[in-house]
């Protein structure tokens, strides 16, 4: 373990317990467009959560990486008119009912000419009954994964742009400048 990562978590714990304590519980719905386009503003706690994240996940890039933690390669590249998703590489031990910022639910991949890279992660939290998510200050999506949503199964979602910036904002779903081409 290297010396950033072990100063990460605790990091990531302080901001935690802050953040948490002051997320809301329900966001007006103009709000919620807005908080999607803005940025992470210097200082702020999102800031804070998304370098992290990025510091975890950054191992990913190598897609043997991601394999050896339980993520099960995909075929289907999503694209849409609104732009594209990428591979989507989930972990089938990692879905379940709890949001656990350091341990994203799915790896995104983007084809290149040089193979694949690594543009997003996503959180899908399933949804038994508890409290909507929050990633910092920012709530999940209500639904958003295909299959689930097909199956009948309530859940949350949330994609992250670590990799790729996103002109729609951070936590969009959909990113025009992904392309399956």
């Amino acid at each position: 373990m290297s010396h950033a990562y072990r100063w990460s978590i605790p990091l990531l714990l302080a901001v935690l317990v802050t953040s948490c304590a002051e997320a809301p519980t329900a966001m007006p719905s103009g709000e919620a467009a807005s908080l999607r386009k803005a940025s992470a503003e210097p200082g702020s706690p999102r800031e804070d959560w998304l370098k992290v994240l990025k510091q975890v996940t950054a191992r990913y890039n190598a897609t043997t990486q991601a394999i050896r933690a339980g993520y099960v390669p995909d075929t289907h590249c999503v694209e849409s008119p609104l732009g594209g998703m990428g591979y989507h590489w989930g972990s089938p031990s990692r879905r379940d009912a709890e949001f656990n910022p350091l341990e994203p639910e799915v790896v995104l991949y983007a084809p290149t000419r040089g193979g694949l890279k690594l543009v997003a992660v996503e959180y899908v939290v399933l949804n038994v009954g508890q409290p909507r998510p929050y990633f910092a200050d920012y709530p999940f999506d209500i639904g958003g994964v295909m299959p689930l949503t097909l199956a009948g199964i309530p859940h949350w979602s949330l994609h992250v742009w670590l990799y790729q910036d996103n002109p729609n904002g951070i936590f969009a779903p959909f990113n025009p400048t992904v392309s399956c081409d």
